[in-house]
């Protein structure tokens, strides 16, 4: 709009008769306009590209505001998985914790258990140290488990071969069970008799019963004889039913020949 009004005051000048000072203020209107127009040009240029610039620095803070969004989210979904592990390593703990307890627990009962199926009583102690010998021969085994004691006597120490006459050194033996028996109280005292699975042959002991019985008498009464109370005595005869190895050795047949004398619990707390 500007440039036509210069353009016409100079047309203007040009075809008209003007005086020298009208031609010369006209001439320096025209350069003031010219020049106000060529400021306004600049001015327009360099709001241009101050806009320019600000819309280039924001599409930066953009970029960047995307960035730090995208690490944003990361980080939040490593804190939400890192709170997810913690919980999880939180319960873990805790079931390692009860499971721990539960052991320790469990720990304690099977160590009592122990200790009670190890704990000996006084008549397994008075007998062990009156057979150390013969136990230390081994010609008698000493065991006890839960309250439960057992004298195993092998047979040979009490009998000849397909007799029922306890002999001297078995004798010698059941004097010493005897002295510990004598005070027991509460307990049932059973003399088992067993065999291995040879014949007798017949004669006085048609069968292997026969035999483990009258043995298993014999010993009753000697321990009788000895002071052992009769009313806590019992006898029993297994034969050769109730081997603690297999009979196919001289060995084993051995030591299936035997006498049990089982200290147990009396009934009704006798």
């Amino acid at each position: 709009m500007r440039t036509r009004l210069v353009l016409a005051a100079l047309v203007a000048l040009s075809t008209g008769c003007v005086s020298q000072g009208k031609f010369n203020e006209k001439a320096l209107e025209a350069e003031g306009l010219t020049k106000n127009l060529t400021d306004e040009k600049a001015a327009r240029a360099a709001a241009e590209a101050k806009i320019q610039a600000l819309e280039e620095q924001q599409a930066a803070l953009n970029q960047e505001k995307a960035a730090l969004e995208t690490r944003l989210n990361a980080s939040e979904s490593r804190l939400t998985g890192a709170a997810a592990e913690r919980r999880a390593l939180e319960e873990k703990n805790a079931q390692l914790t009860a499971l721990n307890d539960e052991l320790a627990r469990n720990s304690k009962k099977l160590a009592q258990a122990k200790e009670e199926l190890e704990k000996k009583s006084a008549e397994y102690e008075s007998l062990a140290q009156s057979l150390k010998q013969e136990i230390s021969d081994g010609k008698i085994e000493l065991s006890e488990m839960k309250g439960r004691m057992t004298v195993q006597l092998k047979d040979k120490i009490l009998f000849a071969s397909g007799s029922a006459r306890v002999g001297k050194e078995g004798q010698e033996a059941l004097v010493k069970i005897a002295d510990a028996l004598k005070t027991v109280r509460g307990r049932i005292i059973r003399v088992e008799g067993h065999t291995d699975d040879v014949p007798t042959g017949g004669g006085q002991f048609p069968t292997n019963w026969e035999l483990s019985l009258a043995r298993a008498m014999a010993v009753v009464r000697s321990l009788q004889d000895s002071g052992v109370d009769p009313t806590s005595l019992s006898a029993a005869g297994y034969g050769q039913y109730q081997p603690i190895v297999a009979n196919d050795t001289p060995e084993h047949k051995s030591q299936n020949r035997r006498i049990e004398i089982v200290l147990a619990p009396g009934l009704g707390g006798r």
